[in-house]
């Protein structure tokens, strides 16, 4: 059983609370920037064990009536082809996805906004595919001087040429694909054309991480700076509430520079701003719902080697630049943690050494570390998979589920008609051939049948997976890191 280190039946309460509370303070129309991902949190499940990835959805499904998405998207993002990194997908499928998904539970989304356009071709081709589908789309502009020029934001050379995005709830919950996608941008531009126009409407932000209530270097908090190394995102002590209250609280760099802004913002609206900080922004309760802090430490911990490994593979795969590593190497040293830590690290090394192949270790909730070695029919990481399946289902080791009768005939295909130079079965293809043989075959079900319990398990391979694999690896929600070196010496790699 996984240690458990955070109370999520307390957080849903508590949060709930928060959020009627702040929409009560507010007269009009509240827009509500939901930080972090309504569907699917992991990283939040896989920092604070006991929260569930679905959490802040189920809040917001209380006040589905009164709410209406807005979904954030940057076009800077789009241009790059920035991809989720848990899924693997692109921001521009990922608003797709996210589109389907709010309306599949029942939750209204009222159009796309896409910031910090400038011409880019990759935001235009969406604007079209949305609009096609009858998706109202909204254009935000890059503004010269943002965040520090106040006067000219807060202007109609600013703000004010900004589409304004209409809307017909009471509460705007503004989201996005991935951090960077100017989502407090899009409430603040849409509070000056609001003011403008008479309506009284307010701010609000809910964003897990940082959490403001822990400390500044708390592995919690380390652990969200390694999920946005990519963006520079640095965690700090909130100048203005410790200057409004003499009490320390955590916010990160992009929330302090433009809370003046929004301070500018609330003066024109109110008179004077109902905010002394960013922090007061906010209605995070996550840090009052840690249960037991060394859990947490640890998986945090744990979190910001994977990041580390995520980076160096991707700058591998991608060329991509030095500062992402440069920058999780720091918070690596700041934590007080190196790649020994992680122990499937070593148990994948050691059994590569010991078989001169590619090979990986799983290590199961029981703390049992399951090795795969690379065969001629399995590949390291399906063969790991098929060990730790047979574990979880108390089969002797020995006893061939999936034997060479069967496996070659599918090898045969790959080779012969689908062109393929790997006859090795990846994952997805040694999980169909195991519910095939679990027709006739009572230990490949039972095996089968211990699939879910993977979930949450770490796994560490010495090679870069293929992409096919790695895919496989989220969708049964283990927690993938890589070596940064390729199986080949190809230059080509899928």
């Amino acid at each position: 059983m996984k240690a458990i280190g955070f109370d999520n039946e307390k957080y849903i309460k508590i949060q709930s609370e928060q959020i009627r509370k702040r929409i009560s303070e507010f007269g009009g129309k509240l827009y509500m920037e939901f930080g972090g991902k309504l569907f699917d949190d992991h990283h939040a499940a896989r920092v604070l064990p006991g929260f569930a990835p679905d959490s802040k959805l189920n809040m917001l499904l209380e006040l589905k009536d009164r709410a209406e998405i807005v979904i954030s998207v940057s076009a800077i993002s789009l241009a790059m082809e920035k991809k989720r990194r848990d899924l693997g997908i692109t921001y521009d499928l990922e608003v797709l996805r996210l589109i389907d998904l709010f309306r599949s539970v029942g939750l209204y989304v009222g159009s796309v906004v896409i910031t910090q356009y400038d011409g880019q071709k990759a935001a235009d081709k969406l604007k079209s595919r949305l609009e096609a589908s009858g998706i109202p789309v909204f254009i935000h502009y890059m503004i010269p001087g943002y965040p520090s020029d106040v006067q000219r934001i807060v202007s109609d050379e600013g703000y004010g040429k900004n589409d304004y995005i209409k809307t017909t709830r009471e509460l705007i919950v503004v989201t996005a694909p991935g951090p960077g996608s100017g989502k407090m941008a899009t409430c603040l531009s849409q509070l000056y054309h609001e003011n403008k126009m008479g309506i009284a409407s307010g701010y609000a932000k809910f964003e897990t991480f940082p959490i403001w209530s822990i400390p500044l270097k708390h592995p919690v908090n380390l652990a969200y700076e390694s999920a946005t190394a990519d963006l520079n995102d640095v965690n700090m002590i909130d100048p203005f509430h410790y200057e409004a209250y003499g009490e320390v609280a955590i916010n990160y760099n992009r929330d302090v520079e433009v809370f003046p802004v929004l301070n500018e913002i609330f003066k024109q609206i109110y008179g004077q701003s109902p905010y002394k900080s960013p922090t007061d922004m906010g209605v995070n309760m996550a840090g009052f719902c840690i249960s037991d802090d060394e859990v947490v430490s640890e998986a945090s911990r744990q979190e910001i080697i994977r990041r580390y490994y995520g980076a160096v593979c991707d700058r591998l795969r991608n060329g991509n630049e030095t500062q992402e590593v440069e920058k999780i190497s720091m918070i690596m040293n700041q934590a007080g943690i190196q790649l020994t830590d992680r122990n499937v690290v070593k148990s994948a090394i050691e059994t590569e050494q010991k078989t001169e192949s590619p090979a990986m270790a799983i290590s199961l909730h029981d703390g049992t570390m399951i090795t795969g070695k690379t065969k001629k029919l399995l590949g390291c990481s399906a063969a790991a998979v098929l060990n730790a399946l047979k574990y979880l289902a108390g089969i002797d080791d020995k006893e061939e589920l999936l034997p060479p009768a069967l496996i070659e005939p599918v090898q045969d295909l790959k080779v012969t008609f689908l062109g393929c130079k790997n006859p090795r079965l990846h994952v997805e293809e040694v999980l169909i051939a195991l519910s095939v043989s679990a027709a006739n075959n009572q230990d490949a079900a039972k095996a089968l049948s211990m699939l879910p319990k993977l979930a949450g398990c770490e796994a560490h391979s010495t090679v870069i997976l293929s992409s096919v694999d790695a895919d496989i690896f989220r969708k049964l929600n283990v927690n993938l890191t890589c070596e940064p070196q390729f199986q080949s010496k190809n230059l080509y790699h899928i």
